[in-house]
């Protein structure tokens, strides 16, 4: 539903993994709306492993923290971590901080104190 909103168009496919409940899900959406008609949905647990790959960083934060015990800590950190792989794969807009071409500590510093 959030991807018709924000791109004003159904995706072409979805691909989900194994888990049951993500795919009767998505089989429910036509009965929302015809224009999930023409979605074509597969299953592959390989396909969505980039995807899944992205869940390692906050993985390895929040283990030895043993979950987290507030939810505006959770939306920090996670936050942080999204900040990070945005810097790491160009999707963030450096220009205004002239910062192209910077060692990451650098960059991170430089975005957290704009």
């Amino acid at each position: 539903r959030k991807a018709l909103e924000s791109q004003g168009r159904a995706p072409v496919s979805i691909t989900l993994d194994g888990y049951a409940a993500s795919h009767r899900a998505v089989r429910e959406l036509p009965a929302q709306s015809s224009r999930w008609n023409d979605t074509r949905l597969r299953s592959s647990k390989y396909l969505n492993n980039m995807i899944e790959q992205d869940h390692r960083g906050v993985k390895s934060r929040i283990n030895p923290m043993l979950g987290f015990k507030v939810f505006d800590r959770a939306a920090v950190t996670i936050a942080g971590v999204e900040l990070l792989h945005r810097i790491r794969k160009g999707q963030f807009n450096l220009g205004r901080l002239r910062l192209r071409g910077q060692a990451a500590p650098a960059v991170w510093n430089a975005v957290l104190a704009a």
